[in-house]
């Protein structure tokens, strides 16, 4: 049975949503900050946020779909070919047909792609402690599993 909220509750209770207080600002701004710390220290090697996320899924399992990045990232398929073509002109990526199924397009790391492996997973620690420094561990993972139950419910 839904409760049923007084004017009182809604007069008091909405002004926590409003910007710069509401949670949904303070996590766009945290999400800006991260963004910009992050893509700082990816512009010496002529990368975005994009290229990161994607490499991550290549690192994970290389040989993807392009419609299974798509999905892992949650992208819409003309921001990703447009990353994937750019990532395949610097020599990070290739694409071949699939062998079973020719309209399937599959994304494999160059040597170069995979040896980037080594360098930036360590960028991304670095801006991650400098997020979290002063949070235990515990409530690290703990927001983050909140984060995650968060996403999931709006999904």
């Amino acid at each position: 049975m839904a409760t049923r909220t007084t004017g009182l509750d809604i007069a008091t209770g909405w002004q926590t949503v409003l910007a710069p207080h509401g949670m949904g600002y303070r996590i766009k701004l945290l999400s800006q900050l991260l963004a910009r710390n992050f893509q700082e220290r990816l512009d010496p090697f002529g990368l975005t946020i994009f290229h990161w996320v994607v490499l991550c899924c290549l690192w994970e399992e290389d040989g993807l779909a392009i419609s299974s990045i798509g999905d892992k990232l949650q992208q819409v398929g003309g921001t990703l070919t447009g990353v994937l073509d750019r990532m395949e002109s610097r020599g990070l990526i290739r694409r071949e047909r699939d062998q079973q199924d020719r309209r399937v397009w599959r994304i494999w790391l160059t040597d170069a792609g995979r040896d980037l492996k080594d360098i930036l997973p360590p960028i991304a620690v670095e801006v991650r402690e400098q997020a979290m420094q002063g949070i235990a561990v515990e409530d690290r993972e703990r927001l983050s599993a909140l984060v995650d139950l968060a996403i999931a419910n709006l999904s």
